[in-house]
């Protein structure tokens, strides 16, 4: 039993102005943070009591298929200069000089490590598979940290790694990390969804990540609610409706028409009295081409062609093109480029690279025009456009790919399925990905086979951001009075409120209450301060605490108030049933919340 008289518990009426999502409003305003720096944040007494209930439940159940280590934060640069990741990760790594000049930077991640000394102690097949994992602090030099706990410079992440001998035994780690997931994530209480996921600068063959609806999310998901199907925007596809085609006019070759003010693509298809889909849109980059076998790093120009009504999706973009990073172009390449102002840049005419991020122009179209005919497009000059324009017969490419971020109500990708996809925002909360050779090839990881044959292990890396989980929860249960955490990750069960502490018999009752609850295994909270009701009753209500016992009038007949904060529903309870009622309310909690 703990007493709120003796604790540090700085509960704000008000949060900072800067404080945009209700996580992050909530966990400082109830005193579980405090900001230190952008991104960087000290976790006070309640917070750290979560953070470590979420840790024990992580480690509980990655116990049962691995081996928990402890790597360092502080890593030196030859490992990453060996993957290929000192340069290719960029400025989001942390780094720094020792006092002879070394170079090291702070731990993004640990595959590397991981690897290396896979390579230094593993030797044959017979030590296949291995399943490592830490729990540790990470540092990611975020260029815009924000909402809270969800985009920071330094979190806790419990990070994992399979070594297996084929394809086959990775699938069966990666499998095993899947269902350990699904347990920790229950277990957390959190309302999740798996998706299909980017692997982005991890590489590897498969990723899934695991997220929790809420607005604060910066990541969009798209789902069909008929047959499950979900997948992260950055990987999502869909099928789409056929379009009626543009009658041709003259002799259904390019015409060059006038269009003098008609930049965008809602003016153009006005003008032509054309749907958005019917209008070839283009969309200019420059994209950073990372240097090979010691060369430096170059920018290559990339035109992106697709429907009117249609968003590029860079993520997808950058995966097809093999480019580190994209940029806008500016006026002067796309003159060099195009030799056409922005708003009326097209295909026809152009010269495609033959190679992609070669030194000529590298032209992506969308899938969805392939087959299309009689479309609007850019004439590369000022004003105008030109009609008929069918791709393929008129304009040619360096590659056809889906570069495109699917729009809600679009048909679901599975052929047998007739739903149509929604998308929402969502926080991931955990992702797992089948490297495959990336790492171990690169740095020369080997074991002997059953034949005696050197071969190269099959890798995995698993993550799970600790703070998130404890974001997530405080997304998905909150409202105008603060929020309510479930029973397994609160820092407390049940807070126990005494109404009038000046009162001898409301006093030893909150105690006798208290001290009973105690004993019996559930984590109290007595509120003894010298306060109002009504402050105390606010206050517990912003914490996140899922129970509240109001030691209070009634109480000398024999009953207190028993407060369940998620449905802000109360009951009477009688002394001699209380114990028995609680466990059985935290019972029928937790079974609710492992149903969810």
């Amino acid at each position: 039993m703990h007493r709120w008289s003796k604790l540090f518990i700085p509960t704000l009426r008000e949060a900072p102005a800067d404080a945009e999502v209700a996580s992050h409003k909530f966990l400082l305003r109830a005193g579980y943070i405090r900001q230190l720096g952008a991104g960087i944040y000290n976790y006070l007494f309640l917070g750290q009591r979560s953070l470590n209930k979420i840790i024990a439940i992580v480690r509980e159940e990655m116990d049962t298929i691995a081996q928990e280590f402890y790597l360092p934060g502080i890593l030196p640069k030859e490992p990453w200069v060996e993957s290929g990741r000192w340069s290719a990760i960029g400025e989001n790594m942390f780094r720094l000089k020792d006092r002879k000049g070394a170079d090291l930077c702070l731990g993004f991640t640990h595959e590397e490590i991981m690897t290396s000394m896979a390579r230094n102690e593993l030797r044959s097949y017979k030590q296949l598979p291995q399943i490592w994992y830490q729990i540790q602090t990470k540092f990611r030099d975020e260029p815009r940290p924000k909402s809270g706990l969800l985009r920071v410079r330094q979190f806790i992440m419990k990070d994992s790694y399979s070594f297996d001998l084929d394809a086959a035994g990775l699938d069966k780690s990666f499998d095993r990390h899947d269902a350990v997931y699904r347990r920790i994530f229950t277990r957390c209480g959190l309302n999740f969804v798996s998706v299909e996921a980017d692997s982005g600068a991890m590489g590897g063959s498969q990723s899934q990540e695991f997220m929790v609806y809420t607005d604060a999310g910066e990541d969009l998901i798209a789902s069909c609610p008929q047959c499950g199907y979900a997948a992260n925007l950055e990987k999502a596809t869909s099928r789409l409706d056929p379009v009626k085609e543009m009658e041709p006019s003259g002799d259904g070759m390019p015409e060059l028409v006038s269009t003098p003010g008609c930049a965008a693509i809602a003016d153009v298809a006005a003008f032509f009295s054309i749907s958005p889909a019917s209008d070839i849109k283009c969309v200019a980059y420059m994209a950073l081409k990372r240097g090979e076998h010691g060369k430096p790093h170059a920018w290559r120009g990339v035109a992106v062609f697709l429907r009117g009504d249609h968003q590029v999706n860079e993520t997808k973009l950058l995966g097809v093109i093999g480019a580190a990073e994209l940029r806008t172009m500016q006026a002067e390449e796309l003159s060099h480029y195009f030799n056409g102002p922005a708003g009326y840049l097209g295909p026809v005419g152009l010269r495609p690279d033959t190679q992609t991020l070669g030194d000529g122009l590298t032209v992506i179209v969308d899938q969805s025009l392939e087959g299309r005919r009689n479309m609007v497009c850019g004439a590369n000059q000022l004003d105008y456009h030109l009609r008929n324009v069918t791709p393929g017969r008129d304009f040619g490419w360096t590659l056809s790919a889906d570069i495109r971020s699917v729009n809600e109500g679009e048909k679901c990708p599975k052929p047998a399925c007739n739903g149509q996809l929604l998308v929402g925002k969502a926080v991931e909360v955990g992702h797992i990905f089948k490297l495959g050779y990336k790492y171990s090839e690169s740095m020369g990881a080997r074991v002997l086979d059953p034949n005696g044959k050197e071969v190269t292990p099959i890798m995995g890396s698993y993550g799970i951001g600790i703070e998130r989980i404890l974001t997530a929860a405080v997304e998905q249960g909150n409202d105008a009075n603060g929020f309510w955490l479930p029973v397994s990750i609160a820092p407390f069960t049940v807070v126990v409120t005494v109404t009038n502490m000046a009162d001898p018999s409301l006093r030893n009752t909150g105690e006798t209450v208290a001290s009973e609850l105690a004993a019996a295994g559930l984590d109290v909270l007595l509120d003894d301060r010298q306060e109002r009701a009504g402050v105390k009753f606010k206050d517990a209500d912003l914490i996140g605490i899922p129970y509240r016992i109001n030691v209070g009038k009634k109480a000398g007949d024999g009953q207190v108030e028993l407060v369940t904060r998620a449905t802000s529903t109360s009951e009477d309870v009688a002394l001699a049933d209380l114990l028995a009622t609680m466990k059985e309310r935290v019972e029928e909690q937790s079974l609710l919340e492992a149903s969810a």
